[in-house]
C-alpha cells in the first residue's frame, strides 16, 4: 500500500517515496523535480537520491530516498527487480532500444514461440552480461554513454548478474512481451540483444516497465502528478510544467500497451 504523504510529512526524518517514473524523464529529472518542491516547502538543504536508475525510455518503479532515508540507498537498490519488456525481433539499434534508429535487420521466418521459450530458458541463471555501450556505467570517471555519443570506442566490462525467471506474457511475432525477474545490475537492453542472438537473429527493446524493485511494487507507486498535487504550493502551475516538459521530450512508439 502507498505511504501517507502530505505537506506535513517529516521529510528530513527519512521518507522512502516510490514514484512511477514517467516516459522520457531521466531518473535524475524526477529527483530534481521533487527536490525543487521540497525547497519550496522549506527544506532548502535536504538530501535526496534514487535507489536504482531507470532509462529515459522506461517507466515504472523508481525509489526516491529523502532525508535520512538516503542512508538506505545501497540497501534498497540491492533488491531483486522485476520488469515487463517488449522485445522486437529481427532488428538491432546501437543503443539496444528506441533511442537510436535501426542499424541492421535480420531474418525472423525461422522463429517460433517455442524457439523463444527455449532461448529465454537458456539465458536464465547466474552469468556474466555485457552492459550496453550506451549505459550509465562509469569508465575512468565518465559515463559510458558520454563516450558513445562522442563516437569514442570504449571497453565495457562484463558484470555478474542473475536472471531468476523469464516468461512470455504475450507473443505476436516479431514482437514478444517478456516478464523478467532478475538481480541488481541486469541490463534489459542487453538482455533483448542476447535474446535476438540466441534466436539467430537480432533484437532491440521497444518498451520497458519496472514493476517491482525489492519489496516496492508499481501498483503502490505515486505518479509524478500525484506527488506534485500533494507537495506543491502551486500544483496547477507545476502540473502544467510537467505536461509541457513531457510533450517537449516527445513520445515513444508503442507496440503493446503496458498496464
Amino acid at each position: 500500500m502507498k505511504i501517507e504523504l502530505s505537506k506535513q510529512t517529516p521529510f528530513p526524518e527519512g521518507v522512502v517515496l516510490v514514484v512511477d517514473k514517467p516516459l522520457r524523464w531521466t531518473s535524475s529529472d524526477v529527483v530534481r523535480k521533487i527536490k525543487y518542491m521540497l525547497r519550496k516547502l522549506g527544506y532548502p538543504k535536504i538530501k535526496i537520491g534514487h535507489a536504482g536508475t531507470l532509462d529515459p525510455l522506461a517507466t515504472g518503479v523508481l525509489i526516491v530516498c529523502i532525508g535520512r532515508a538516503t542512508k538506505r540507498v545501497n540497501e534498497l537498490q540491492a533488491g531483486e527487480k522485476e520488469y515487463v519488456a517488449d522485445v522486437m525481433l529481427g532488428a538491432t539499434t546501437p543503443s539496444g532500444d528506441l533511442e537510436h534508429p535501426v542499424d541492421a535487420t535480420y531474418p525472423i521466418d525461422h522463429i517460433t514461440r517455442e524457439a523463444v521459450e527455449e532461448a529465454l530458458a537458456g539465458l536464465c541463471g547466474e552469468r556474466y552480461q555485457l552492459p550496453p555501450v550506451y549505459s550509465a556505467k562509469k569508465i575512468d570517471g565518465r559515463r559510458a554513454y558520454d563516450y558513445a555519443r562522442e563516437g569514442e570506442e570504449v571497453e565495457v566490462k562484463k558484470a555478474l548478474i542473475n536472471i531468476y525467471e523469464m516468461e512470455i506474457v504475450e507473443c505476436e511475432l516479431p514482437l514478444v512481451r517478456v516478464r523478467v525477474r532478475c538481480s541488481k545490475g541486469t541490463y534489459i537492453r542487453s538482455l533483448a540483444i542476447e535474446i535476438g542472438e540466441a534466436l539467430g537473429s537480432g533484437a532491440h527493446l521497444v518498451g520497458l516497465r519496472r514493476t517491482r524493485s525489492g519489496e516496492e511494487r508499481v501498483e503502490d507507486a505515486f505518479s509524478l502528478e500525484e506527488v506534485v498535487q500533494i507537495m506543491s504550493l502551486d500544483p496547477e502551475k507545476e502540473l502544467a510544467q510537467i505536461a509541457d516538459t513531457t510533450n517537449h521530450k516527445g513520445s515513444t512508439r508503442k507496440f503493446l500497451t503496458v498496464e
